[in-house]
């Protein structure tokens, strides 16, 4: 009938945290009239963290946030008889800006696989981590999606949470000419309150020099030839025909 006059700053009832950060809580709650409150933060089944308790406010402080962190925090308040109590879901994602892509580099004219793979990161469901292929700032057309996105552990190092590396590959139709400057893969993570992104250029190839048809470029090297023989001829004439006494005939 109170209303629950507790108050929890972040007020929203799940709360991100990126895996090792930190992260604070604070109740409050105030009591009609000369009433002390007594305000004190739990955990259920997780670890809860540093407590700070004091008249009508309880300050949880979690530091570098691990995965078993995650989990619901409790804060109950009394005043006198009545009791009330307040939950905060807590959330722990990894989300860094690792991404790879494949290929390298795009090929105009034939049909392509495209892969992007972003690393060490969690959770992975497909309400939380979305893929898209981007031409400018929009997405790219005529792509198709081969499959749901792959989903793999990483090999945790000693002391580190289990962390996964998720794959998302297209079938790219063949590329106009010329092709675009870069395509760019894009990964975004979506949680209450958190929404961040990261992406990666897929270059097209440089342009290489022009070609010449092949009719044009073999025309083209005859008329070399018959140029470097006519300089050959200028610069070289054939000796005149000379008679028994070494003078010239005539002509």
């Amino acid at each position: 009938c109170l209303g629950q006059p507790l108050q929890v700053e972040p007020p929203e009832p799940v709360v991100a945290v990126a895996l090792g950060a930190s992260l604070r809580l604070t109740c409050r709650l105030a009591c009609a009239g000369s009433g002390t409150a007594a305000v004190q933060w739990r955990g259920l089944d997780t670890s809860l963290g540093a407590v700070q308790s004091d008249a009508g406010r309880s300050v949880l402080t979690v530091p570098n946030a691990s995965l078993s962190a995650a989990g619901p925090r409790v804060c109950v308040g009394s005043c006198g008889d009545h009791t009330f109590q307040k939950t905060v879901r807590l959330l722990v994602y990894a989300f860094p800006d690792q991404l790879s892509v494949s290929p390298a580099t795009l090929v105009p004219g034939v049909d392509q696989e495209v892969a992007c793979t972003a690393h060490k990161v969690t959770p992975v469901g497909p309400d939380t981590l979305s893929f898209s292929l981007l031409l400018g700032d929009r997405a790219l057309e005529g792509v198709r999606t081969l499959g749901p996105p792959e989903v793999e552990e990483e090999e945790p190092q000693e002391d580190e949470d289990p962390l996964f590396h998720v794959t998302e590959r297209w079938l790219l139709p063949p590329l106009g000419t010329p092709t675009p400057p870069a395509l760019h893969c894009q990964a975004t993570m979506r949680l209450p309150g958190v929404e961040l992104s990261h992406s990666r250029p897929i270059p097209a190839p440089s342009p290489g020099p022009a070609q010449l048809p092949t009719d044009l470029w073999m025309g083209s090297v005859v008329l070399a030839l018959l140029l470097l023989s006519f300089l050959a001829y200028r610069l070289h004439p054939p000796a005149s025909p000379r008679g028994p006494t070494g003078q010239s005939s005539p002509s």
